[in-house]
């Protein structure tokens, strides 16, 4: 075991959380170790233009933004590795955490949880190969892109109507495609979701197939009738999957306190776990807004729980961070 594997803050992700955490820890000179995931940067590496993020008037590229938070964590001094983590082990007792990363194990007093969520996707044809091209996961995001045109919600609940509702300020038709007769949204949203003019209710169906017109962009969606298999088309610009998120809880799991939906639980406002000197910020604990913007803000407030954890906590002593070494 080397100095270099001995850290005040190990960040896991690398998403706004991630590097927002990182920017903040590293400005307070606590040369935070980011492990950014082979995939670094998070879901904004998968968007086109963002145009709702603060300090931007005329937009940015998602991958640019991205580029520019950890180009400006980096410089302060955050020390980021381009690889996966593969396991943890959380002290309980006060001790080191350990931090396996390939065949090095990192020991760190805090660890800042950042792993985010992804889009659970339907997994038919066209819609990986139209995603970003029409097809898309974030209607607040992207509403304001399909402007005057025909699209489609897929889903059932509460965030899809959401979703429905918003999308409809900007295009001249939505349909909400759910698989079954009976939404699971509640009944305050389904009935405000029939009072919008521009917005139809379409079950049961689902989708077979999103394809592209001669341009490359979604033009079409083929669905199917769940109860009798009939199938119809829906000519549409803009498709949005609004069928859940799955949160990248799984590194954790058994060690800190999930809930029932897999995102991390923290205590009250803040960003502690159940295991103390343990953090978590962004997608991976947010179950409501899910925007770039709320998650570089709870990567702010981890970072500065972890600040004052490392502040009011007395380091672990030589003998017991041995202890946990060679557990």
């Amino acid at each position: 075991m080397t100095d270099r594997n001995h850290h005040n803050v190990v960040i896991v992700g690398s998403g706004p959380a991630g590097y927002t955490a990182a920017l903040y820890t590293a400005r307070a000179n606590l040369a935070p170790f980011v492990v950014e995931g082979w995939a670094w940067g998070g879901l904004l590496q998968q968007t086109t233009d963002v145009e709702n993020f603060p300090g931007f008037p005329q937009g940015i590229m998602g991958p640019a933004l991205m580029q520019q938070m950890r180009d400006q964590a980096e410089r302060f001094g955050a020390q980021l590795e381009t690889d996966e983590v593969t396991a943890v082990e959380f002290s309980q007792d006060g001790g080191l955490h350990k931090v396996f990363v390939g065949d090095d194990v990192h020991l760190t007093r805090s660890v800042i949880l950042a792993m985010g969520a992804k889009h659970r996707k339907l997994g038919v044809p066209g819609e990986e190969l139209l995603a970003g091209r029409g097809v898309s996961y974030c209607a607040t995001c992207d509403a304001a892109f399909f402007r005057d045109v025909p699209t489609v919600i897929v889903g059932g609940g509460d965030s899809a109507m959401e979703e429905a509702m918003f999308l409809a300020k900007f295009a001249s038709k939505v349909v909400v495609v759910h698989r079954r007769d009976e939404f699971r949204a509640s009944s305050i949203m389904l009935e405000r979701a029939r009072a919008v003019p521009n917005l139809e209710l379409l079950t049961p169906y689902e989708i077979d197939e999103f394809v592209a017109g001669d341009n490359g962009s979604l033009a079409l969606a083929r669905l199917r009738h769940t109860g009798d298999g009939s199938t119809r088309e829906l000519e549409l610009s803009g498709a949005f999957i609004a069928v859940g998120h799955d949160p990248q809880s799984q590194l954790v799991a058994g060690q800190v306190d999930i809930d029932e939906n897999g995102y991390v639980a923290t205590e009250g406002r803040s960003t502690r776990t159940n295991i103390p000197g343990v953090f978590a910020a962004g997608d991976l604990v947010d179950h409501t807004y899910r925007q770039a913007i709320t998650a570089a803000g709870s990567g702010c407030q981890a970072a500065l729980d972890a600040e004052w954890f490392l502040r009011d906590t007395p380091a672990p002593t030589q003998a017991a961070g041995e202890a946990v070494a060679s557990a």
